[in-house]
């Protein structure tokens, strides 16, 4: 079981506060730093500093570690053109050594939209299957060839399909609850499957229908990996996991049920239970960016206990 740690960093975060994250995610032994893509705050806090572009933040933490994948869960559709999203990516794939991997969803917090002036078009979902086609298919192409898109929203017309990135493919990932068009989605594009924040009998569901839409399509269900996205809220004992909870606005008891909360013991055993149910990876949803003894607690004794 490989356990990432998440970061939602649109709650309030600067750049410096996530450089002490990704670098203690790599010196804690974790397989990866991944961060929301979003530019306004959700809830009760108020954001502050104010939010960090995606991107740019991975450019700049990619050439501050040496070990630690990189990515988004997710890149929103509706934030940059395929193309564009193509080159950054490969940028930061570059300057990462080989380390990046792309989340890439069709967006959908439209407050956000409105905040900073970004269109929110109604056909989200059609308009990310065209981005993935883009995406993929310009770092795809041959050097010297050339690659050209004819869509409903999106036309490329001879593009030299430049730059490459470091590795031969970028890891792409598809997540998300719909029954039908998602799992289709991922089973085209995908090589890694997330479930965010589902119950374990729904994430058995959502892998099972995932691994039907590849076998329908002509790849084995365990092309893919498959994961889970979860809050988690640890202590060594019930004050510390209380101090926790009410740090980042949550109830105990709601954050055992819908996420992993509780004594490294209990979290060890639930994680078992979406093992079960064929999670291969975790990303750990941290909350509270500034309590950096919350992750060297999951290392030592969540990570431990599942090497």
């Amino acid at each position: 079981m490989d356990l990432r740690i998440f970061t939602e960093p649109q709650q309030g975060a600067s750049y410096d506060t996530l450089l002490a994250v990704a670098k203690a995610t790599e010196d804690l032994g974790f397989d990866a730093f991944f961060r929301s893509d979003h530019y306004l705050h959700m809830g009760s806090v108020d954001g502050l500093p104010g939010p960090t572009d995606a991107w740019i933040t991975l450019a700049g933490l990619a050439r501050e570690t040496k070990r630690i994948r990189l990515g988004t869960l997710m890149t929103a559709g509706t934030f940059r053109l395929p193309g564009i999203l193509a080159i950054q990516v490969a940028g930061v794939d570059q300057m990462s050594g080989g380390r990046v991997e792309l989340g890439l969803g069709a967006g959908w917090f439209e407050e956000e939209h409105k905040a900073y002036g970004i269109p929110f078009p109604k056909e989200k979902f059609a308009r990310l299957e065209e981005q993935l086609a883009i995406v993929t298919g310009l770092w795809a192409t041959e050097v010297g060839q050339t690659f050209s898109h004819h869509g409903t929203y999106y036309d490329l017309t001879d593009s030299p399909a430049l730059p490459k990135p470091a590795q031969a493919k970028v890891p792409v990932l598809i997540g998300g609850h719909g029954a039908s068009r998602t799992p289709r989605l991922a089973a085209q594009y995908a090589d890694e499957f997330n479930m965010p924040f589902g119950s374990i009998e729904d994430t058995q569901r959502q892998f099972g229908r995932v691994r039907a839409a590849a076998e329908e399509a002509g790849r084995k269900g365990d092309d893919l990996v498959y994961s889970s996205a979860l809050v988690v809220c640890a202590g060594k004992d019930d004050a510390e996991v209380a101090r926790r909870a009410a740090a980042i606005g949550r109830e105990v008891d709601e954050l055992k049920a819908n996420g992993l909360a509780g004594s490294p013991a209990e979290i060890v055993d639930k994680i078992g239970r979406y093992t079960e149910v064929g999670a291969q990876r975790l990303y750990l949803q941290i909350l509270d960016l500034e309590d950096l003894d919350h992750l060297e607690l999951l290392s030592a004794q969540v990570q431990s206990q599942l090497s």
